[in-house]
């Protein structure tokens, strides 16, 4: 009698192999290079790409499965949320300012980021490569439509939600994520890895997905919270992508070392300005707080980010060149960025407003030798306009950084009380900047920047030709909906009128 033998079972290693490596075949009607032609153009030498190693080796049939498991629970937590009014159980509807920033400005930026992953798919000849960035995409087109649907239930109730596409190309403080994106789109394969896998993932990723989350369900967002926690487990993975990408590069050759510097240098900047957004969220936006900006940004930025470049230093690559002045403007920045959206919040699709007196108390706690100085004298200031009848309201148009497309708001890195502007001329045209950083990425690649384009400026072309209200018809906003001071509007009213039916007899 035959003995009946079992097949051996591959192990995840064996079968990670068989399910990308020997997917890869050689060409023979067109060179390697005539086919991967973007590999080239950077100056990035690669010896042999079978080095790279994706460390999580998920093969697409697990990750249909697991994707698949977490799309049963997050939609079941969001119908639950839809179907028992969860809107009224956040702590008052001024956090939702900080969810319509998120849908118009992030958002977008997943759906971008997804485009960018599927073509890097394609300009990487390496398979593990080719697979890895595939997942991402696919990750990316996720997150984006979780979040949208995540914050459709609050479209039915609250202004501000209803058409962040538009606001994502045309609002003037939506554009520092947009040309944070096209920037990185508009790049090669190997910088594009850095700007994303690098800048935006590990940079900014856990800083917006860690705290800021946790501070929704600490005011009471479970929705938000499910479709945060869902995205952060693949953001590990996206961070690991982009940490191998660099040290896959470093390890190839030598001569790579410069190059990857410069665009570390480059992306941390670009990726620090843009927590500018999220930093003021955190400080200003949640009723409750889980933790201050600056406490995030110690142990997400100071300690993971001080522990990332000690291990990159065996490579020889050293902090970006722009840590120093980033440390120095931890303590300034969110009440920078709040005063400029509180002066302009005739033009923003969300809310703001003057700080309570409580919650000017809990940032002098958390901002010791920056806030009662420098923030709580202007905050008063405005609340004594606001008290005579005369709110103060920035009707000029701000001067608007080349490289990072937001008003020149921020102050010299040595002296909070002066404004840092900078600017330089090129082909007989003058541009501005908002800091030395963004100087130098400028002048680094002047031809791409001088291409930028500040949807701020069309307020004075044809045909708005610079009637207001034609320029909010063009962005979509609604005036008197949704924009302006928190106090007063109809959100407000109708969060409290929804909330006293929901807890009374009346």
């Amino acid at each position: 009698m035959d003995m009946q033998v079992a097949k051996k079972k591959l192990s995840l290693k064996e079968k990670y192999k068989l399910m990308t490596r020997d997917l890869g075949w050689d060409t023979t009607y067109h060179t390697k290079d005539e086919v991967f032609p973007y590999v080239q153009y950077e100056g990035i030498k690669i010896h042999d790409w079978d080095k790279w190693e994706d460390p999580f080796r998920l093969t697409m049939d697990s990750y249909w499965k697991y994707q698949a498991e977490k799309e049963r629970k997050f939609y079941a937590i969001i119908d639950a949320h839809a179907q028992n009014n969860g809107h009224l159980n956040i702590t008052d509807a001024r956090y939702l300012s900080a969810l319509k920033i998120f849908l118009q400005a992030i958002s977008p930026g997943e759906y971008a980021a997804g485009k960018g992953f599927a073509r890097m798919g394609r300009e990487f000849p390496g398979v593990g490569t080719q697979v890895a960035c595939q997942m991402q995409s696919i990750d990316e087109i996720r997150h984006a439509q979780t979040q949208i649907h995540a914050l459709s239930n609050y479209n039915k109730f609250y202004n501000g939600f209803h058409a962040f596409a538009d606001a994502r190309d045309r609002m003037w403080y939506c554009t520092l994520p947009r040309s944070f994106f096209d920037d990185a789109l508009s790049s090669g394969p190997f910088e594009f890895m850095i700007a994303i896998g690098f800048s935006f993932e590990y940079v900014l990723t856990n800083l917006l997905f860690v705290p800021f989350m946790s501070g929704a369900a600490y005011n009471g967002d479970m929705a938000t919270v499910t479709f945060g926690f869902s995205a952060q487990s693949d953001e590990a993975r996206h961070m690991t992508l982009g940490l191998e990408c660099i040290k896959f590069m470093l390890e190839q050759d030598p001569a790579n070392l410069p190059i990857v510097q410069g665009w570390i240098d480059k992306w941390f900047w670009r990726g620090f300005r843009l927590l500018g957004v999220v930093g003021t969220m955190m400080d200003y936006m949640l009723p409750k707080r889980v933790m201050s900006w600056r406490e995030a940004w110690n142990i997400y930025g100071v300690e993971n980010g001080g522990a990332l470049f000690r291990d990159l230093a065996r490579y020889g690559i050293r902090p970006p060149k722009g840590w120093d002045d980033a440390e120095k403007g931890i303590d300034h920045m969110s009440h920078q960025f709040m005063l400029a959206l509180y002066q302009y919040n005739f033009g923003t699709a969300f809310h703001s407003w003057i700080p309570s007196e409580d919650e000017m108390e809990w940032l002098s706690k958390k901002y010791p030798d920056t806030f009662d100085k420098y923030y709580r004298p202007r905050w008063a200031h405005l609340s004594k306009l606001k008290a005579a009848g005369t709110p103060f309201a920035n009707m000029g148009l701000a001067k608007l950084c080349q490289t990072c497309q937001i008003p020149t708001v921020f102050t010299e890195p040595d002296d909070p009380t002066s404004l840092c502007q900078r600017e330089t001329e090129y082909k007989g045209e003058k541009y501005h900047f908002c800091s030395d950083g963004c100087q130098h990425i400028f002048e680094n690649e002047p031809e791409k920047y001088i291409q930028a384009w500040l949807p701020m400026q069309q307020l004075f072309q044809a045909p708005i030709n610079g009637d207001l209200g034609a320029w909010m018809n063009w962005v979509s906003l609604i005036p008197g909906k949704d924009n302006g001071d928190f106090d007063g509007s109809e959100d407000e009213r109708n969060f409290a009128a929804w909330r006293q039916q929901a807890t009374s007899n009346q």
